[in-house]
């Protein structure tokens, strides 16, 4: 279901850089800084999808493998897994991207989730989504 090796030929959803303000008491990124990332990104694919305004329903898993440090390059990488009538399920590996005491560049998946989004007029309303 989720991607297990880096993958190299995606393009990202998004791409940002962790700073200071965004640590938790034990010095470890805040999860729930990822958590909206998360939503930011799964929302991208779900909204080409829809041709349009999408909201989130649903968070059906939420993985935290690794914790994610300030300095990290942090790639959310998203893709439509199923498309219903009004609703589009989108899946969205995260990885990190840090620097070893070696020099070596170190890739490690640090979160996956699975969000649904349902389409939305507007004014607010649910929509069907165009085959």
């Amino acid at each position: 279901m989720y991607n297990k090796v880096y993958p190299e030929d995606r393009q990202p959803a998004l791409r940002v850089v962790p700073m200071p303000c965004d640590l938790n008491p034990s010095g470890d990124v805040f999860g729930g800084w990822v958590m909206s990332l998360v939503d930011v990104a799964g929302a991208m694919p779900a909204r080409r999808r829809a041709r349009g305004r999408v909201t989130t329903v649903a968070v059906k898993s939420f993985v935290f493998r690794h914790p994610v440090a300030v300095g990290d390059l942090v790639s959310f990488y998203a893709e439509v897994a199923s498309v219903g009538n009004t609703s589009i399920t989108v899946n969205v590996d995260v990885w990190a991207e840090r620097q070893g005491s070696d020099g070596t560049l170190e890739h490690l998946k640090v979160t996956e989730a699975m969000l649904t989004y349902v389409a939305m007029t507007e004014d607010g309303q649910k929509r069907s989504i165009d085959p």
